[in-house]
């Protein structure tokens, strides 16, 4: 049931967004690892929406 909710609240977003399903994981993320997997995931999608874009002056520095 928790799994269509989330589906249900995927499909009625406006912004960027996936459902990305962790295997033997329970909706509280309690089985060892399952939590550190969902924060990987969660990382990579903050790192890939909402890092900032490079100045042209970061971008000439490689800072």
């Amino acid at each position: 049931m928790v799994i269509a909710l989330n589906q249900q609240a995927r499909d009625r977003m406006q912004a960027p967004c996936e459902l990305s399903i962790v295997p033997g994981a329970t909706h509280l993320f309690e089985e060892p690892g399952t939590l550190d997997q969902a924060a990987r995931l969660a990382a990579s999608w903050f790192a890939r929406w909402l890092a900032a874009p490079l100045s042209d002056t970061d971008a000439e520095t490689g800072a």
